[in-house]
């Protein structure tokens, strides 16, 4: 029986309630058995890279319509990176129970997952795997190149690198505004090798989407093509009873780690994943990606950790000829929603550009997989992402300039009197999930003026909180335990020497075991620590877990199943 006939089926007064009220329009048979198969839509006017979702949904629907579907649209938690405050992260696992909750609690037997921006993508997994009924992503795909004066400007990253520009005095304030309309040209997510684009390549290599799909620009017509096949598709996943715990397997998380490498994907793909995995009950830790990755090839020249954008990803082979190049990493028994394995749908692919997608035997990088470091810094973990940093600093030995906040950081950052120099190592702390709240994508700290005027570019930058998948530069990032929630970083003073050694996997600081637990925390940092009285904040911050599990609040990880056991009414 399908799970929508527990609310059509029968003559009584609850199944004609259901029935009722839903017949605006709808045949008789509509309520017969067909599946009802909803549209989780994140689609909102201030989730830019997300607006154009209704129209892909459209084509959704005409396909489950085809198929003998019934088409549903339900529109979601939508959350737009670039716009809210203070971080799209603090609503992440808002919108994944919110999500889940709608799923498990509406008559429906699958659900098609539109979303596209860094936050969507992964909160509509974690709340699919929750639930647990057939489900397929359609990934909003990337926006088109912009350029400006005729060079290409990748969003986001070029945000960081012009802005720096604009701080050195090499670059005019005037010219840095004249690049908006150029960067942002078109509908869709950013077109760098971002979090959005990561999560929508790797919502392919889970098995969670149409073969083929992930990475198509937003423009293009063949995304509506490939929605309206995803629409039939999600029809036959409910005839097949193909559910996201038989698909999303360790295999398949292991599978994603080594694409993840070779793409130069985003380090906020770690978070994401393993909250997914926790959601599904699959054993994946932080360690995985070291093991697994770490000795990946970098074979995508893709801002930012290279020169080209998602486009040219798409034109020069997209992700199936990346993935046949590691072919032999991948496991062949890992499923996707067709019920095929991945591997099946890689025969075909060819490159087309080598300058875009590298051979496997003239990669750019031979290792680019998320280094994991541990150390007294860091006794749980912290991440850097090597192919976006500077090679000479992976190795680096250089005193703290401590910043205590967001808002210490912001005030005395270009402070003419500031002591560093370009072997300082930069330390934000207060910006993990429980500090910021919601632990926001500000580790890639600004490099201080005075440093910019002299040439420098790059800089060792230590914190607890995130990066953007678009930014780039030699940054540690994650540090668990974070310093609100005890961690060491919360000890450390300017002018301590901070240690790296990503070869080594290490992030130390040098002092004395005794004299590191003896220190009292910076009441400095203390003070700017969140402390929300009320609502979803107060309940975050009590309940979330730390980065290296992945972030998800500590009663929601796991699942529920679909089964609604009362009426209501």
């Amino acid at each position: 029986m399908r799970r929508s006939a527990e609310w059509y089926g029968g003559d009584d007064r609850n199944s004609y309630i259901h029935r009722a009220w839903m017949r605006r329009g709808l045949p008789a048979d509509a309520f017969d058995g067909r599946p009802h198969i909803a549209m989780a839509n994140t689609a909102s006017d201030l989730t830019p890279c997300n607006a154009h979702l209704n129209e892909v949904s459209r084509s959704v629907a005409d396909g489950i319509h085809e198929a003998g579907g019934i088409a549903l649209n339900l529109p979601v938690v939508s959350l737009g990176e670039t716009q809210v405050k203070p971080t799209a992260m603090l609503w992440r696992n808002m919108a994944a129970m919110a999500i889940e909750e709608m799923l498990r609690a509406n008559p429906i037997d699958g659900v098609v997952l539109l979303g596209g921006c860094d936050k969507t993508i992964p909160a509509l997994l974690m709340a699919a795997a929750s639930v647990d009924i057939p489900a397929v992503v359609v990934p909003g795909g990337p926006m088109l190149t912009g350029t400006f004066r005729g060079v290409p400007l990748g969003c986001g990253t070029g945000v960081w690198q012009l802005s720096e520009e604009v701080r050195a005095g090499t670059m005019s304030a005037a010219e840095f505004i004249r690049t908006e309309s150029s960067m942002i040209r078109s509908r869709g997510h950013c077109n760098t090798m971002g979090t959005a684009s990561t999560m929508g390549l790797l919502a392919e290599v889970l098995g969670m989407t149409l073969p083929g799909i992930a990475g198509t620009p937003a423009p293009d017509s063949r995304l509506l093509e490939a929605a309206h096949a995803t629409g039939v598709l999600a029809v036959r996943m409910v005839d097949d009873e193909r559910r996201p715990s038989q698909v999303m397997t360790r295999e398949s998380f292991l599978n994603a780690i080594v694409a993840l490498a070779a793409l130069g994907g985003s380090t906020n793909a770690v978070v994401h994943l393993l909250a997914i995995a926790g959601r599904l009950g699959v054993p994946l830790t932080q360690d995985d990606f070291d093991r697994v990755g770490s000795g990946v090839p970098l074979l995508v020249d893709l801002q930012p950790a290279g020169r080209f954008l998602m486009d040219d990803l798409y034109r020069a082979g997209g992700l199936h000829a990346v993935l046949r190049e590691v072919r032999d990493l991948l496991d062949p028994g890992a499923l996707t929603v067709t019920g095929e394995p991945l591997v099946s749908y890689l025969d075909d692919a060819v490159v087309y550009d080598r300058e875009v997608i590298r051979a496997r035997s003239a990669p750019l990088q031979p290792e680019a997989g998320i280094a994991v470091l541990y150390g007294n810094l860091a006794p749980d973990g912290a991440v850097i992402k090597p192919a976006a940093a500077t090679p000479e600093l992976l190795t680096h030995r250089g005193p703290a300039v401590v910043f205590d906040s967001i808002e210490d950081l912001h005030a005395r950052l270009d402070d003419p009197d500031l002591e560093v120099t370009a072997d300082s190592v930069l330390v934000l702390r207060g910006c993990g999930p429980k500090g910021y709240p919601g632990m926001p994508e500000v580790s890639n700290m600004p490099l201080p003026a005075k440093l910019l005027a002299q040439g420098v570019r790059d800089m060792v930058r230590v914190c607890d909180g995130r990066m953007s998948g678009t930014a780039y530069g030699t940054v540690v990032l994650h540090v668990t335990p974070e310093a609100a929630a005890g961690g060491p970083l919360a000890k450390v003073r300017t002018g301590d020497m901070i240690v790296l050694d990503v070869a080594k996997r290490r992030l130390d600081v040098e002092i004395p075991e005794e004299e590191l637990a003896a220190r009292s925390p910076s009441a400095e940092a203390s003070a700017a620590y969140a402390a929300p009285v009320r609502g979803w904040e107060r309940l975050y911050v009590e309940t979330v877990g730390q980065a290296n599990t992945g972030a998800d609040l500590s009663f929601l990880v796991g699942s529920s199943g679909w089964t609604v056991s009362r009426e209501s009414h």
